[in-house]
């Protein structure tokens, strides 16, 4: 085998001084960016207020209050403790079904409005620039303002029960999944599309069978992503009289019933897991086979 060719002193003190100052310089831009965010960071925490000495005085207030929301079930009677805890557990779960019925109507009218939407929003399939302009607004004014300031205005608007839940669930999710949706439409193959069209196939042809293949598996797995997060958010809007268990989860913690604060949070996180862990597993069967391609 023939050796390695050794370089002048002269070239390799050059070569090394080159990387040498290369390194510096990618080195101290590093550490200048550590101090921005650094820098940056305390200055958002005095904005803000935030004061770790008085976090830390007070923590044992929030300590306490965990404390007192913990079951009191016992070792000598757990099954009669629980039954105690869980007195209303009836009415609970109805309205936690109300919950999961808001969460799970509010997804698929957002998914469907999001739907038609990402397809006028993809640079790629829409050659009118004003067209996907209003259609991008559109999805940033409905996942921009926050689902309770929704709830709140139709509220005002139809009054207090679920509905108003479902209408700020499904406005809040065609903004965030259109968006999501047009994303997915942009990174397609356009081979496809081309070859349709070239055809000479219309537009609704052209997306129903050379994008819609590519993107369905997607679609369905950022829209079973959405529903978990709709459970969570349809839970809170209760707070405002959107129905479901958050209006009952209010009642309890205004009027200091510790023991249902626990109970409700309980079985809210319990069912929160177990749709997370159902949910993954469609959306890891769902997303195998793209990836693997």
């Amino acid at each position: 085998m023939r050796g390695l060719t050794k370089l002048a002193p002269e070239r390799e003190a050059a070569l090394s001084g080159h990387y040498a100052a290369a390194t510096g310089a990618a080195r101290r831009r590093t550490l200048l960016g550590f101090a921005v965010v650094a820098t940056l960071a305390i200055l958002a925490g005095y904005a803000a207020e935030v004061r770790p000495l008085v976090l830390a005085e007070n923590i044992g207030q929030f300590t306490a209050y965990i404390r007192q929301i913990l079951p009191p079930v016992g070792l000598d009677h757990p099954v009669a403790d629980l039954r105690a805890w869980y007195w209303g557990l009836p009415s609970w779960l109805a309205l936690l079904g109300e919950t999961l019925l808001m969460a799970y109507l509010g997804t698929l009218l957002g998914a469907l409005a999001g739907f038609a939407l990402s397809f006028v929003a993809a640079a790629n399939l829409v050659r009118s620039r004003l067209l996907r302009i209003l259609a991008k607004r559109f999805l940033e004014i409905c996942r921009t303002v926050p689902e309770v300031v929704f709830a709140l205005l139709f509220v005002i608007a139809f009054g207090l029960g679920p509905m108003v839940g479902v209408l700020a669930v499904a406005i809040h999710t065609t903004g965030a999944l259109g968006k999501l949706f047009s994303e997915v439409v942009e990174n397609i193959d356009m081979r496809p599309v081309e070859g349709l069209s070239a055809s000479g196939a219309s537009w609704v042809e052209t997306v129903r069978f050379a994008v819609l293949p590519q993107v369905l598996s997607n679609f369905a797995s950022y829209g079973l992503l959405r529903f978990e997060i709709n459970v969570r958010g349809a839970a809170v809007l209760g707070f405002v009289g959107a129905g479901g268990i958050g209006q009952e989860f209010l009642a309890a913690i205004r009027n200091f019933y510790y023991a249902d604060v626990g109970a409700i949070l309980g079985l809210i996180i319990l069912t929160v897991v177990c749709i997370d862990l159902a949910t993954e597993r469609v959306r890891h069967r769902l997303i195998g086979p793209e990836q693997a391609r």
